[in-house]
């Protein structure tokens, strides 16, 4: 009988002692949640503490204005944040629980629908919301937030790339750039041209923009293209941060004499992809080279979590180009060793570049150009497939408020980026959970839990670093 009743008690002491386990576990992942929700305010603060006066410093043309200005920007913003991906999601959103609410708690300020806010991005000229982008950005310089992340100490690696942003069947205004098929079908695609600083932690932050536009006050006989928005683009983005010591880094397009003469009138060193076909004298001169051994070479070896890799450099400095230029070129090679499977893949990458290449320098120099990529996956493909929604057609009719939808995004798109690869977010998602996940669960949390004032006071006021 005692037996019985000292398991019955055991029991029930290892029931209770589950439960209390479970609710401190509950209690834990519902703070780490609302740490999580409140990251967005908290990078806003400490990062960009003129933020909202940048935003009330816009023009506003209405007339009898209902909402501040800074309250239509911050609505627009808040759908890429909490990636809304269309007005009316958004809008249906806001009208949800407690949403409405706490997002005035975290931002100060009422959230209107966002027809009234795109009643201000049509008129607003685009120039002004990439003004504040651009100040951010040099905000971020200003305070060191990517000093870690320069190579040689020195450089920041801008990725410059285009890409389709809209495609339509009819004209959506006159300068749009279109396409037309063999059978005489016409399609238009408004498409953009980037500068990105990108850093080897998945950063990747707009810092000027250039869209494609063909003429509309004369004939033309070819439509604008990329390189000719690169001519733009480098007098823009040398205009706005004039003293920043850049690498630029590009794809198979730009190895060109109009880009080297681009980034030598500017001070900027470049590392570009080198494709077969291009630079046809070059490459002359590289397999000359290589046959009779006027070639540099060395060999890296390392080990990640799934493979053995073995990289092969090979390198040739001062090749003549055009009487005008001494180029650089490098090759490289490399093989990876599956640890579990023993599978092997292999991967070949060339860059030319104006860089002196060495030994010591070699790998840095060939992964600084690879770096491009990541303008590719975690700029473009991040911001059309994870929730961005940047191939919506957020105003059909107005190309005004594209352009400020675009420039919106992106200045959204960089306070995640800060908010969420932080070292403290990365701590708090485990490897069993995603960041997808995670914003799910932080967006019911905002819906549904009402914050306290209290509770973000505490939270804002809290001392902390943000590592990256």
């Amino acid at each position: 009988m005692n037996i019985k009743a000292n398991n019955k008690s055991t029991k029930n002491v290892k029931r209770r002692c589950l439960k209390k386990k479970k609710s401190c576990k509950q209690k834990i992942e519902s703070f780490q949640i609302f740490q999580f929700v409140m990251q967005t305010g908290i990078v806003i603060k400490r990062h960009f503490p003129e933020f909202m006066e940048l935003l009330s410093n816009v023009s506003d043309y209405r007339e009898c204005p209902q909402y501040e200005v800074q309250e239509l920007l911050i609505a627009v913003m808040c759908m890429f944040l909490f990636k809304r991906g269309s007005r009316n999601s958004m809008d249906n959103t806001v009208k949800k629980g407690h949403f409405a609410k706490n997002l005035e708690k975290m931002f100060g300020c009422t959230l209107p629908d966002l027809d009234t806010s795109d009643k201000l991005l049509r008129k607003l000229a685009p120039v002004e919301i990439e003004g504040i982008k651009q100040k951010l950005i040099s905000h971020l310089i200003a305070r060191k937030v990517l000093n870690k992340f320069r190579v040689f100490e020195l450089y920041f690696v801008v990725a410059i790339d285009g890409t389709g942003v809209q495609s339509f069947d009819k004209e959506p205004y006159p300068e749009c750039p279109y396409k037309v098929s063999k059978h005489g079908v016409y399609t238009w695609t408004a498409s953009v041209l980037e500068a990105k600083i990108v850093c080897n932690n998945g950063f990747s932050f707009s810092i000027a923009t250039e869209w494609l536009k063909n003429p509309t006050d004369k004939e033309f006989d070819k439509q604008d293209c990329e390189l000719k928005a690169f001519v733009r683009l480098s007098k823009k983005l040398k205009k706005s941060f004039p003293r920043l010591p850049v690498i630029i880094a590009a794809d198979g397009l730009y190895p060109n004499q109009t880009v080297f003469d681009i980034c030598r009138d500017n001070n900027w060193n470049f590392i570009i992809t080198l494709k077969n076909g291009n630079l046809k004298s070059v490459w002359e001169e590289i397999e000359s080279l290589k046959k009779i051994g006027g070639v540099e070479k060395d060999s890296k070896y390392k080990t990640d979590a799934t493979y053995h890799i073995v990289e092969d450099y090979t390198f040739i400095n001062n090749i003549g180009y055009k009487n005008k230029y001494s180029l650089n070129v490098i090759e490289v090679l490399i093989n990876k060793k599956h640890q579990k499977s023993g599978s092997k893949t292999e991967e070949y990458f060339a860059h030319i570049t104006d860089l002196s290449i060495s030994q010591n320098n070699c790998s840095l120099i060939s992964h600084t150009g690879r770096l491009r990529w990541k303008i590719e996956n975690e700029g473009f493909n991040e911001q059309k497939n994870s929730g961005y929604g940047l191939q919506h057609k957020y105003s059909r009719n107005s190309f005004n408020a594209t352009q400020n939808y675009y420039q919106c995004l992106q200045i959204a798109h960089m306070i995640n980026q800060l908010a969420h690869k932080s070292n403290k977010v990365k701590g708090m998602i485990c490897s069993n959970d995603t960041l997808k996940s995670f914003m799910e669960c932080a967006l019911a949390f905002i819906m549904w839990q009402e914050l306290e004032n209290s509770s973000i006071e505490v939270l804002n006021n809290m001392k902390c670093q943000f590592r990256y």
